[in-house]
């Protein structure tokens, strides 16, 4: 009888102190909070470092510095235009290529190092330079599918192809970087011929004469443009010739605290909508 009530005694004491005992852990084994941070963490830096990367991508024009093929021979084809050369820009998941014979673009991924970008598609605008046309068809065939991508910290871009191809960029801030924010787009009809102007620090200067002109949603001209004036400053990437009128459409940038008698706007060009030779 006594043996039998000292064992009722001790079960009951077995449990309780197995209940409150604070290191008990219904975790399956390997899988505890010391094991499970590190990976977490590591993943948030991961996903961190990426969007550092993208952010990069997108804030930069990319200039084609270098080109080499498997045997470490520089791909004469992709400098057809030796004063200006292919530049890439990452924006909205599109990848845009600029200073070929056509205008080339299409969608693109960025994941653990490697760049995936879309069959691209470009206008059908035929270039009398040879060399100029063979671009087009050299820079799709190399940056579409899957590249190796490294960015380096304050550096260059480098693509490598799957066929041994090293295409290295030079990073150059884009005018969204440079001025803090979004442009605003608008067109702006530039006179054939500039005319003399004032200016207090430049003696003798000529002013473009330029417009705004409105279009709608339908790319139709809207109401009638006012008289032109003399334009002080100068839009970027636009080279003006004497004698050709041309519409242009430019992304305008607000300047914070520009200097006295400076512009307090800037105009970086996007595209030349029309264009037509004008007889004095």
């Amino acid at each position: 009888m006594n043996r039998s009530r000292n064992l009722m005694l001790i079960l009951p004491l077995a449990l309780l102190t197995a209940c409150s005992n604070p290191t008990t852990s219904t975790a399956p084994a390997g899988t505890g909070t010391d094991e499970l941070a590190p990976a977490a963490t590591a993943a948030a830096d991961q996903k961190a470092v990426a969007q550092l990367d993208l952010l990069r991508l997108q804030g930069h024009h990319w200039l084609l510095d270098t080109a080499t093929d498997a045997a470490g021979k520089r791909v004469d084809a992709l400098f057809a235009r030796a004063d200006k050369p292919v530049t890439l820009d990452f924006k909205d998941g599109r990848l845009s290529v600029g200073n070929t014979c056509n205008r080339m673009g299409g969608s693109y991924t960025l994941d653990a190092g490697t760049l995936t970008v879309s069959p691209m598609a470009s206008t059908m605008m035929a270039c009398t330079d040879k060399a100029l046309m063979a671009l087009d068809q050299a820079v799709g065939a190399r940056l579409e599918g899957a590249l190796k991508a490294e960015l380096a910290d304050q550096g260059p871009l480098t693509l490598r192809t799957a066929a041994g191809d090293v295409l290295v960029f030079k990073p150059e801030p884009t005018a969204e970087t440079r001025y803090g924010g979004e442009g605003e787009t608008v067109f702006i009809e530039v006179a054939a011929q500039t005319k003399p102007c004032s200016h207090p620090l430049i003696p003798n200067m000529q002013c473009l004469q330029t417009r705004e002109v409105k279009y709608d949603d339908k790319g139709l001209k809207q109401g009638t443009p006012g008289a032109f004036e003399n334009f002080y400053g100068s839009i970027e990437g636009y080279t003006h010739e004497a004698g050709v009128r041309n519409v242009v459409r430019v992304k305008r940038y607000k300047i914070a605290n520009p200097p006295a008698d400076a512009p307090s706007s800037a105009y970086v060009l996007d595209m030349v909508v029309e264009s037509a030779v004008e007889k004095k």
